[in-house]
């Protein structure tokens, strides 16, 4: 899509109230890095900044919306908070959101989508008002006063084969397939085919469900992805990191 075209999407403001139940629906607090993406007059920004002390930067390419948010930045205080850039949604530079916040439409959203899903790091939170991602079907949805939300956690790159050890001495490897937020795979312990009865992921955090054998009660791990290792994440039968197996 050509950058010019992104002008061809309506300047609709959104309703106050959709911006809370967005922001809400979000989790939005005082550690997070708010990025909205076509941010019209900044009214996102702002109000998350004003109500929840939160660090934002708006993104459009209009400039005079741009122009608009910064004056209104101003007017209610929190433009030390706040920055607002002049353009294009393709090549700004958002990886150091932990939230992004759209109102776009769905071709613009899918456009975005390879650069939210590879950018973003795992377990960022993305929030659409009424547009979707095509495939990428949403973690979540909610209606409020007539419109429809959406919400997307960037979910961890688990793809490939994985091997660990667990507290127990046996020899755990999976491989893993993935699309998106969702995962199937196959499972081996100690060299022998074993069942991946489930693989959960949200975020950065990945939860496999192996049991060795019909007569074997099935082991949980509860792992997170952190410097393309998989780290427990809490009490479990896992005794060191995963680690990826080369091709």
């Amino acid at each position: 899509m050509e950058p010019d075209l992104y002008l061809d999407v309506p300047y609709v403001p959104t309703d106050e109230k959709v911006v809370e139940a967005m922001l809400d629906f979000a989790y939005v607090g005082r550690k997070d890095v708010l990025y909205d993406l076509g941010c019209g007059d900044g009214r996102i920004v702002v109000a998350a900044a004003l109500n929840r002390s939160t660090r934002g930067v708006g993104v459009d390419m209009d400039p005079a919306r741009i122009a608009d948010a910064m004056e209104y930045a101003g007017d209610t205080g929190v433009e030390y908070l706040v920055d607002f850039v002049e353009g294009d949604l393709l090549t700004a530079d958002f990886s150091e959101a932990t939230v992004v916040t759209l109102y776009l439409l769905d071709s613009v959203n899918v456009e975005l989508r390879p650069r939210l899903l590879s950018e973003l790091r795992p377990g960022a939170r993305i929030v659409s008002h009424a547009f979707n991602m095509g495939d990428w079907k949403a973690d979540e949805q909610l209606n409020f006063s007539g419109v429809r939300l959406y919400k997307w956690i960037v979910p961890a790159a688990v793809a490939g084969s994985w091997h660990w050890q667990g507290t127990d001495g046996k020899e755990y490897r999976v491989e893993l397939k993935q699309k998106y937020q969702q995962v199937t795979g196959k499972a081996w312990v100690e060299g022998r085919p074993a069942k991946l009865q489930s693989a959960l992921l949200q975020g950065a955090l990945l939860e496999l469900v192996i049991q060795e054998n019909d007569a074997a009660a099935a082991d949980s791990f509860v792992m997170r992805f952190e410097d393309d290792q998989l780290v427990a994440a809490e009490s479990s039968k896992q005794a060191a990191p995963a680690k990826r197996v080369a091709a």
